[in-house]
Parts: C-alpha cells; sequence; structure tokens
C-alpha cells in the first residue's frame, strides 16, 4: 500500500523556537558541528489504490489548506513511499 508523505517546514524568513532550542542543547552536549536546527512536520497519508498525478495534485491541496498554515508554513516536499511508489516528488 503506498503512503503519500507531505514534509511542512516553518518559513525560512521566521524564527523557529524549537529549532534553536535544540541547537542549543547540541552546543551544550558539545556538538558544535551542527550550527542550526529547524522542526517541521511529516504527515504520512496512506492510500487504498494507485497514486497518480491527480491524486498528488489533491494532497498538494489538501497540504496547502489543511496540513500546513500558509502563513508561516511551506509544503517543502510531497512524495511516495511504499509499494506502487511511482517514485515522484511532486
Amino acid at each position: 500500500m503506498p503512503t503519500i508523505v507531505v514534509d511542512v517546514m516553518p518559513k525560512a524568513e521566521l524564527l523557529d523556537p524549537q529549532g534553536k532550542a535544540v541547537a542549543g542543547a547540541l552546543a551544550r552536549l558539545g556538538k558544535s558541528e551542527f550550527s542550526g536546527v529547524r522542526i517541521g512536520k511529516r504527515f504520512e497519508l496512506e492510500v487504498a489504490g494507485e497514486v497518480d498525478a491527480k491524486l498528488l495534485d489533491e494532497v498538494r491541496e489538501i497540504a496547502e489548506d489543511m496540513l500546513s498554515n500558509q502563513v508561516i508554513e511551506d509544503v517543502v516536499d510531497i512524495r511516495v513511499e511504499g509499494n506502487g511508489a511511482p517514485g515522484e516528488t511532486h
């Protein structure tokens, strides 16, 4: 069964307080090789049938309308994983 994965991240120009907190914790642990951290969201939508371009377009619309807050977040990737995945990133 294919799964459509949607990744949502805070807009690059906005402060990411969760990412800043994790970056600070990494620095305190001596992990200075990381210069920054950004934290986003991942949604997995299981599909009962085949994934085609029309369905991916519908998922894009759902991602922009429901899964993200377009004022402060960007949908950065939509991809198909699992059986029947066409290997396409949208």
